[in-house]
């Protein structure tokens, strides 16, 4: 009886240190939106068992159409873990083989004899940023495809950022690449093939690829993406404003974008991806595997994944994604089986990824840390005054008003920003910071922005 009772009690205890957790999200979740710091669709589970899932705002601003648990999301950058797989599938059938040069399918691009299939999947190739290269050679009256890609590529013939595998760089570049020899060895467009092979067959029926501008078509409960305007102070799709308007002529090109998905539909992607449906045992080992360089140093990067041995948390597999109106995110703890997704339609949101993976482990949250300012001279602070480009489009710009540096990301208000040391600086308004970029010389040559556990770098243009 007395067993029977301690038992009982067990488990009330641990049904409540659940709820606790899941009122811990709920709460921290409201608050920040009550603050307008988050917008979109969130959804927690373990093991496959959601815990927590909840929208917040609009799916159509003009319409007033609120978000719900089927609302179909632009994925962005999420959207390389399926063109990775894609090709690790085409691998393990005998399509391809990933250690085969990028020239054999794209014989256009044999000038960069040396870059893999398997470059191209772990961002160790050394391309150029596509974006970078059509914002000025390419006729923006077009929408601009794939093949757009290749064609510049193959014209103008532009030097590796470095020579492949000696340096691990992000690139979109690859990606496009990656889904253009998706279809020369399925030969099916790159759109069928991941519907034939990934989608259909885990029956996410709410997921698939969408060129909304390039190929429209009607989608019921779709999550616009919207952009804030400073000028007319409100939310407006991202086509209509000139800093954004690459999302129109970029808009045909796939592998690095474009899949569009639930919540839901993204729960059933993680649940098959411990299991062998897609590909073998050894197969899915390399999905989850860093790709090395070189030098046999690890790239942190798996097949589309971001791979991390977290003290914490165990191994995790996880990748974000932007592109103006969207902010996204799924988390995947391996040694744990927690998943986090989050999906957003307002771009200037926070990810509040670190918050939530500490309620889910019962930790406390993290505190911002306390930083301490110090004075530089006027011309210490000169030489961060420029132009740093995070992509086409968006800009950090650095300027100074007497001895207060400010930082103005595009379509934003600029914000002081306050040193810690000779280098680094942080913004008062949200937990973010910068880390200016020396050459051997001293000059600054780019930034680093950390801020909700991501790190995104731009260069200086100006």
């Amino acid at each position: 009886m007395k067993l029977k009772i301690t038992i009982a009690l067990l488990l009330i205890v641990q049904l409540t240190f659940g709820q606790d957790r899941v009122k811990r999200v709920d709460s921290l979740l409201n608050a920040m939106y009550a603050q307008q710091k988050i917008n979109g669709n969130y959804l927690i589970a373990e093991k496959g068992t959601v815990i927590y899932q909840k929208s917040f705002g609009l799916a159509n601003e003009e319409t007033k159409e609120p978000l719900n648990e089927n609302s179909i999301f632009e994925l962005a950058s999420v959207s390389k873990q399926f063109t990775a797989m894609a090709i690790a599938i085409l691998h393990e059938n005998g399509k391809l083989n990933i250690n085969d040069k990028m020239s054999k399918y794209i014989p256009e691009l044999a000038y960069y004899d040396n870059i893999t299939i398997k470059n191209l999947v772990h961002h160790t190739s050394g391309l150029p940023d596509y974006m970078e290269l059509m914002e000025t050679r390419f006729d923006k009256n077009k929408i601009a495809t794939n093949d757009d890609i290749v064609t510049l590529l193959a014209k103008e013939q532009p030097k590796l950022l470095f020579d492949t595998n000696t340096k691990w760089e992000y690139s979109n570049t690859g990606y496009a690449l990656l889904a253009t020899i998706i279809e020369k060895a399925s030969g099916m467009s790159y759109a069928d093939y991941l519907q034939k092979n990934l989608f259909t067959p885990l029956k996410m029926t709410n997921t698939f690829v969408y060129t909304r501008r390039y190929a429209p078509k009607k989608v019921s409960n779709y999550a616009y993406g919207y952009v804030y305007s400073d000028e007319l102070k409100k939310l407006v799709l991202p086509d209509d404003l000139a800093e954004t308007k690459m999302v129109v002529w970029l808009d045909g090109i796939v592998g690095d974008g474009t899949v569009n998905s639930t919540a839901n539909d993204l729960l059933l992607w993680d649940r098959a991806l411990y299991t062998n449906q897609l590909l073998s045992k050894s197969g899915m080992e390399q999905v989850f595997k860093s790709g090395a360089l070189a030098d046999g140093s690890a790239t942190k990067y798996g097949f589309g994944w971001f791979i991390e041995n977290n003290p914490d948390y165990g191994k995790m597999a996880s990748h974000s994604g932007g592109w103006p109106g969207y902010k996204t995110y799924i988390d995947r703890h391996l040694d744990n089986d927690k998943t986090i997704i989050i999906l957003s339609n307002h771009e200037k949101v926070a990810i509040p990824i670190n918050s939530l993976r500490s309620i889910l482990y019962n930790k406390p949250l993290p505190t911002k840390k306390e930083r301490k300012e110090i004075a530089l001279t006027n011309e210490q602070l000169q030489k961060f005054i420029g132009v740093y480009e995070i992509q086409p489009g968006f800009e950090i710009t650095v300027t100074s008003d007497k001895d207060q540096l400010l930082a103005q990301l595009t379509g934003q208000n600029a914000f002081p920003i306050f040193a810690e040391n000779e280098t680094q600086f942080f913004l008062k308004v949200v937990d973010a910071q910068i880390h200016f970029v020396p050459s051997e010389t001293g000059a600054i040559t780019g930034l680093v922005l950390l801020q909700n556990g991501n790190t995104i770098e731009g260069k200086r243009i100006k």
